[in-house]
């Protein structure tokens, strides 16, 4: 059951870079982000409430969000900027380059978090481990051979500077979820993170994106920016679900949820009719190995 659990998490976050992609496009990117942390707060606001005003209805279940001082949440505010200055960069990254070459540069992103482990934690990675790290470097280098073949310089461009610093912040975001679960309640994190997030993005919007807002690309409706939130939540709640399955294991669970580049990959190749499709699947392939070499080194 946790593994199906696991596989249903990588599509709905796979879909959930789709509906990205599609809200981005010719669209005003602070908007979008910061509807997305509106509606993604609303999600986690019902199980605050209800835990402060009704702890009953929610004590005994996985939803229950027990109080914390200020001890706690500064921590969590320190999150909120991590994976907030990952999420902007990222959006922006996306709106002007292919899925296709931003899936896989994503994917690299346990890498990245391994390395850095190494260096902060101490840890030290074993055989297989290394395998899987060098993959993930040549299959970079690959891609970045397929970019220029659309006019993609990796070297100079800015919007892949862009992606791969998200991609670096997201790790230090997980490195720092490693020091936050072991000494906080994950719902406490979870929920107030997403929180802080929102009043955060509405000071960017008010004062940044608001004042210059007739200058620079328009503010457009898309449905699809609800669906980003409800994927990412979806996808979210059913990982850690999976998690708290008896005989669940964390490696696969975590190594499947990475297949979601290939539901993202599809896509792009199906709806958006994306480019170089043949020497993409080969860099994708290198990193879904290099993925495999990281959960056989993980085990």
């Amino acid at each position: 059951m946790w593994l199906l659990l696991a596989f249903l998490s990588a599509a709905l976050l796979g879909f959930y870079d789709v509906f990205k992609k599609k809200s981005l496009k010719d669209n005003a990117v602070i908007p979008v982000l910061g509807l997305n942390t509106l509606f993604s707060s609303l999600v986690f606001l019902p199980f605050i409430l209800i835990s402060a005003y009704k702890p009953d209805w929610l004590q005994d279940s996985m939803f229950y969000v027990p109080a914390a001082g200020w001890e706690v949440h500064r921590f969590i505010l320190v999150k909120s900027f991590i994976v907030l200055s990952s999420w902007v960069l990222g959006y922006f990254g996306m709106k002007h380059l292919p899925l296709t070459i931003v899936g896989p540069i994503n994917a690299t992103r346990p890498v990245m978090t391994l390395v850095g482990a190494m260096l902060v934690f101490g840890e030290r990675l074993n055989l297989y481990q290394w395998v899987g790290v060098t993959l993930a470097i040549v299959s970079f280098f690959m891609l970045s051979r397929s970019g220029r073949k659309e006019g993609i310089d990796f070297r100079h461009n800015k919007w892949i500077f862009c992606i791969v610093l998200a991609a670096f912040l997201g790790a230090v975001s997980g490195l720092y979820d490693k020091f936050l679960m072991a000494r906080f309640d994950r719902m406490v994190v979870q929920s107030w993170y997403n929180i802080y997030q929102l009043f955060i993005m509405g000071s960017v919007l008010m004062l940044l994106w608001w004042p210059k807002r007739k200058t620079t690309t328009p503010f457009r409706w898309d449905w699809c920016i609800i669906c980003i939130s409800i994927f990412l939540s979806a996808a979210d709640f059913v990982y850690f679900y999976a998690l708290s399955l008896p005989g669940s294991m964390i490696s696969i669970v975590s190594m499947v949820r990475r297949g979601s580049v290939i539901v993202s990959f599809l896509c792009a190749a199906m709806l958006f009719r994306e480019k170089n499709l043949k020497s993409k699947v080969v860099d994708l392939i290198l990193v879904m190995i290099g993925m495999f070499f990281l959960y056989l080194g993980s085990r």
